[in-house]
């Protein structure tokens, strides 16, 4: 049976890693120079699943497997983990020259405006190879704010302490969002062909009545077929075209709705259990949404 380590608290992360006490409960950061490579041995091929919100800067050379073929850029590489992932290290991988990991617990923020918007970071809910490469600009940047951060955990704590973490926590993310929106322009070449892999995925979907046995296809179900996770993908074409993952899936299936519909034979609560739908009326509020009328009026253009 697979081993899975729990990490509930910033405190019982540091003492797994060797770090000895964190300056503050709910938040800490360490210079990824002084990790114990010996204790991340230890780990090797061991499931670690954490409570903790997770980002790591590390040098693009430092062996991580992030695709090095496309790298925009040749300094560090910016890496987020949410909580209740699990990760694992399943190589021994060669240290990073700089940078830091910053970890922090949910109870941090929960009182702040950051609390109620966490969830609009997507990124910490992207794939390893979906890291974002940074300029040597950006990379300063990022490394003032965390200083900021260092600067505070190193004073007394006070009562405008936590508002100054978090504050600067914030920007740090608001940075982060606006970079990876660059790197999504940057990359253009390379995703060059991603919109029409998505359209053809879903065509396919269809075409093989996949939708008679699992219902509507899914954004998780199209990202996994091209290698993307859900998040990263839909914020890729909401950057290049607009749209979501679901916005597309719902387009492609309104034309299909709109071609059935032409056909009487067809009742509409057939033509929406064709389409994948279990429940016809959520097919039919769908349809008035995208469309501005129901499927009974819009069919109704087309009689005889």
């Amino acid at each position: 049976m697979d081993q899975i380590i729990h990490i509930d608290s910033v405190s019982q992360l540091f003492e797994a890693a060797n770090l000895g006490k964190p300056l503050h409960p709910l938040i800490g950061i360490v210079d990824v120079t002084q990790l114990d490579h010996s204790a991340a041995e230890h780990y090797k091929g061991v499931k670690i699943a954490s409570g903790l919100y997770s980002i790591f800067l590390k040098d693009g050379d430092c062996g991580m497997r992030y695709g090095r073929n496309k790298y925009d850029f040749q300094e560090g590489v910016l890496q987020f983990i949410g909580p209740n992932q699990i990760v694992s290290a399943t190589e021994t991988q060669a240290p990073s020259t700089y940078g830091f990991m910053l970890v922090f617990h949910p109870d941090l923020i929960r009182n702040f405006e950051l609390g109620r918007r966490i969830h609009h970071y997507n990124f910490f809910n992207y794939n390893v190879h979906e890291a974002l490469h940074l300029s040597q600009k950006e990379e300063d940047t990022l490394q003032e704010v965390v200083k900021n951060i260092r600067g505070e955990l190193d004073n007394n704590i006070d009562k405008h302490s936590t508002e100054l973490i978090v504050t600067n926590l914030q920007l740090l993310l608001n940075y982060s969002k606006r970079y990876y929106e660059r790197q999504f322009i940057t990359r253009a070449n390379s995703h060059s062909d991603i919109m029409s892999q998505v359209e053809e995925q879903i065509k396919t979907y269809f075409q093989e009545n996949l939708q008679l046995e699992m219902g509507i296809p899914t954004p998780a179900y199209i990202a996994d077929k091209v290698n993307f996770s859900t998040n990263y993908l839909s914020d890729l074409l909401k950057k290049e075209m607009g749209k979501s993952t679901k916005d597309l899936i719902d387009d492609y299936t309104i034309e299909l709705a709109k071609t059935e519909l032409v056909d009487h034979s067809q009742t509409v609560n057939e033509v929406a259990y064709k389409l994948g739908f279990n429940y016809p009326h959520y097919f039919s509020r769908m349809f008035k949404k995208k469309t501005g009328e129901s499927p009974k009026t819009y069919r109704s253009h087309f009689q005889g």
